[in-house]
């Protein structure tokens, strides 16, 4: 429900060894929102969304979930990974990649019934996939694999989706089309939080913003956290100064 915030993050630190990824994160998600997690290269916003679906050990802090502490993969979120991670030649279908989305809840026993198929069904049409239930994942355009996925995640029964680069590869076509799709989902009520590498894009299009680099730069409306002084914070201090040789 919009206006209460669906993740509370309290110093929340991630380090991988001696590396610190995340670094005292204090940020809270609002619910029903379309939220960009942007932030140069290493600034942590893969691992940020990583953190959010509880796959990574804390170093120190919390992420609340409600009220709930997310140990693991909690059946209302679903996770778009970025598309170099997909081995796009496993011989598998656009129809058994969605109906993957069944399987937490079905459980290592469960059966596939007709209502789980007819589950499946109706997010391949929201998705608009239908016409390709068939095909193998490869065969898709780079806008359709990540609809497919999409779909996987509706299919699941979630209402709060995390997505790693969506917009990567993406002709420009392709990005208006999964924009107006998450516009939709935001309209809908549903939580998105997105990595976002265009900062035009993020300005744009979500309605909130945390501003990453390794520690939180800014975070809130979209337009206020993407500023220009904030962008110079995040960005310009981790660029070089170019030495000139006389």
């Amino acid at each position: 429900m919009a206006g209460h915030d669906i993740f509370r993050l309290q110093d929340v630190t991630v380090h991988y060894g001696q590396r610190t990824a995340l670094d005292g994160i204090t940020a809270h998600i609002p619910c029903g929102a379309l939220v960009a997690l942007v932030g140069p290269n290493g600034a942590g916003k893969s691992t940020l969304l990583r953190a959010l679906l509880g796959w990574l050990p804390l170093t120190r802090g919390e992420i609340r979930l409600g009220d709930k502490h997310p140990r693991h993969l909690h059946p209302r979120l679903a996770y778009l990974p970025q598309r170099p991670e997909v081995d796009w030649d496993f011989p598998i279908s656009v129809r058994e990649v969605v109906a993957q989305g069944r399987w937490p809840s079905l459980g290592l026993f469960g059966r596939f019934t007709a209502a789980e198929r007819e589950r499946v069904d109706r997010a391949l049409e929201e998705l608009d996939l239908t016409a390709l239930a068939g095909e193998q994942i490869r065969r898709l355009s780079g806008g359709q694999q990540q609809r497919m996925f999409l779909a996987r995640a509706v299919a699941q029964g979630a209402d709060i989706f995390l997505l790693d680069e969506p917009f990567a590869g993406l002709d420009l076509a392709a990005s208006a089309e999964l924009i107006h799709l998450l516009q939709r989902w935001l309209a809908q009520g549903r939580t998105v939080v997105a990595a976002v590498h265009d900062l035009a894009l993020a300005r744009a299009h979500f309605s909130h913003a945390l501003l990453l680099d390794t520690r939180l730069v800014a975070a809130g409306p979209a337009a206020e956290t993407l500023s220009d002084a904030n962008i110079d914070l995040a960005y310009h201090r981790r660029m070089p100064v170019l030495g000139v040789r006389p």
